[in-house]
Order: structure tokens, then sequence, then C-alpha cells
């Protein structure tokens, strides 16, 4: 007889406050460590930030609807997110839905910071 055991859940929860970056960095590394570039991405796109120095959500400097740790579009994202009951506003909901986009389209939706974390990751770029 097997028996399954479901993982750990990952919340931020267990790493406030979340307003810290050392807290942030720390929750998506274990949260990612199966898919270790989405890590290397949020490092890149956010220095892994949820939010500005004001305590809103961090927006994208080069694109104001980017939202977040992982810089989720909102334009292109939001209305998929709130289909599976996500917000990209909230810290582990922009995680999850950066999760289920990887699944699907692998790291193609962070092309624009390849740049950065690619250095980290050649064999995702080569997947491409």
């Amino acid at each position: 007889m097997t028996v399954e055991i479901a993982p750990k859940e990952i919340k931020s929860e267990d790493y406030q406050p979340i307003t810290d970056s050392k807290n942030v960095e720390r929750f998506i590394n274990d949260y990612f460590a199966d898919i270790p570039v989405l890590a290397d991405i949020a490092k890149c796109e956010s220095r892994f930030r949820q939010f500005n120095s004001n305590g809103d959500v961090l927006r994208g400097n080069k694109n104001r609807y980017d939202r977040g740790v992982m810089q989720i579009n909102i334009l292109y994202h939001a209305e998929t997110a709130e289909g599976l009951g996500l917000d990209v506003h909230n810290l582990d909901d922009n995680v999850a839905y950066a999760r289920y986009l990887y699944e699907r389209q692998g790291a193609k939706p962070w092309m624009s910071s390849s740049a950065c974390w690619a250095r980290f990751n050649q064999s995702e770029i080569a997947k491409r």
C-alpha cells in the first residue's frame, strides 16, 4: 500500500514581514525550489519586491501594467487570473499565477528581462 503525502504548502504568511525583500526572496526561493528560473526571473523583474517604498503593489518601470514580484501584466493576464480565483496584487496569488503561466508557456512571458536572468539559466533560452 502506498500513501501519498501532500507537499507542505508554502505561504507568504510564514515569511513576515513581506515588505522586506529579504523575506520575499526566501519565500520565492522556497516556493520555486522546483523551478529555479522563476526565482531568477523574480530577482531580475522586481528585485524580490511585491511592494514599492510607499507600500503599494509594485508596478513595472517600463510597463506600468506589470504587477508584483513576478511582474504579471494585468492587460494580458488579469482576466485569466481572476477566472482562476487569483489576484495578482496578492503575493501568494502573484506567484501562483506565475507558476500557472510558466507551466503553459515556459519563460516566454518574461523574455524582455532574459538578458538578466538568462545568465543564471541558459537552458531556458535554449528551449525558446
